[in-house]
């Protein structure tokens, strides 16, 4: 199971898990792969405080954080500027939206409209980022000059994503010690390029750098396929979803059960960049035709900020949604970080074994029969 992103910290399988939940994050580096911890939507004292607590739970073992440094965002965390600048049928869309699901006006904020993206919000992410303690800083929708060198003086390892070649060049000028190469079968923030199409290409361009594959990662056997292409490891995100440590709702939990390849859709009705998630009544009212076109970041994310919340906290079940992958297809019940993972290196072992007897007369490598 040894390549080379296992020697460089110290993991046991090549295996990233992304999540925003610290204790999922936690779980993965425990069962012997790397957790890294969304937390670009946190205020900056909640990632030094949790960021602590993961450190201090974690010891020597090996995590990363993941921060998001889109371009075009206000220079300022004025909330009051920004919602002004909010169009009038927009809020009248999102209006229509609370009546027709009868979804309760609470006046609290949601996980979107809780911060406001801006250069200042980033600005403090980052310093509360580097001070974690995480052995990997990963940079996600760009990046800032200069970061990289800071998060090098920490003694971090640099992280880039990236989901199309032309990316390449930017993420070997700051010294990204990993790539990690995201096809369009990823869920969250994605491109347009496949991952079977992706990796290869990225793994050619990258050199020395090693590559990890994203997008439509489920089985042991997709992990083996990551390998063969060329990349030292997966990222993932999609498969933690189901597992108890990420405590998702049971009625959001039963539609990512439901849920398979063709059920997932590419929207930028959340956001306002383009995000995979699963089919719900929510992508597809931001789809219908009498919907305002999707504002930028971070315009969109205080526009259905407060909806999203509500929708959450009351369990509106037709617009409760969750990113997802296309690889939300294995997920087929609740099931634990630890089982998850040991699922996955048997069916690596499984894959590899059948990949040898293939010239015989075979198997299948996503079952093992």
């Amino acid at each position: 199971m040894n390549t080379t992103v296992t020697t460089m910290f110290g993991c046991t399988y090549p295996i990233f898990g992304l999540s925003h939940d610290p204790g999922v994050v936690a779980a993965i580096s425990e069962a012997g792969g790397v957790g890294i911890w969304a937390a670009a939507r946190l205020l900056p004292e909640e990632i030094t405080d949790r960021g602590r607590e993961l450190r201090e739970r974690l010891g020597q073992r090996p995590f990363g954080i993941n921060v998001m440094l889109p371009r075009g965002v206000p220079e300022s965390s004025d909330r009051a500027a920004v919602e002004a600048q909010l169009p009038a049928e927009h809020r009248a869309f999102v209006d229509s939206l609370y009546d027709k699901y009868q979804v309760p006006r609470d006046r609290e904020r949601g996980e979107r409209d809780r911060i406001v993206r801006s250069e200042e919000l980033f600005s403090a992410q980052v310093d509360a980022a580097l001070g974690t303690g995480a052995r990997l800083f990963a940079m996600a929708v760009g990046t800032r000059d200069g970061i990289a060198e800071r998060a090098r003086a920490q003694g971090m390892s640099i992280v880039a994503l990236v989901g199309a070649p032309r990316h390449v060049h930017h993420a070997r000028e700051i010294g990204a010690d990993v790539i990690v190469a995201q096809g369009y079968d990823a869920g969250g923030h994605t491109g347009s390029i496949g991952t079977f199409s992706l990796v290869p290409r990225i793994v050619e361009l990258a050199g020395e750098t090693p590559v990890l594959a994203a997008g439509g990662v489920g089985t042991g056997a997709h992990v083996t396929a990551a390998l063969a292409l060329g990349a030292a490891g997966v990222w993932t995100g999609t498969l933690w979803l189901g597992t108890g440590e990420h405590g998702m709702p049971e009625v959001l939990l039963r539609k990512v059960i439901e849920s398979g390849c063709e059920d997932t859709v590419v929207t930028r009705g959340s956001s306002g960049k383009p995000m995979r998630q699963i089919r719900t009544a929510w992508s597809d009212e931001w789809a219908a035709p009498a919907a305002p076109a999707a504002l930028p970041m971070p315009w969109q994310d205080l526009l259905v900020g407060s909806l999203e919340g509500s929708v959450t906290r009351h369990e509106i079940a037709p617009l409760m949604y969750t990113p997802a992958g296309q690889s939300v297809e294995w997920i087929r019940g609740r099931t634990t970080v630890a089982d998850t993972m040991n699922r996955l290196v048997m069916e690596m072992e499984s894959a590899r074994a059948n990949l040898a007897s293939s010239r015989t007369g075979g198997g299948n490598p996503v079952t093992g029969a």
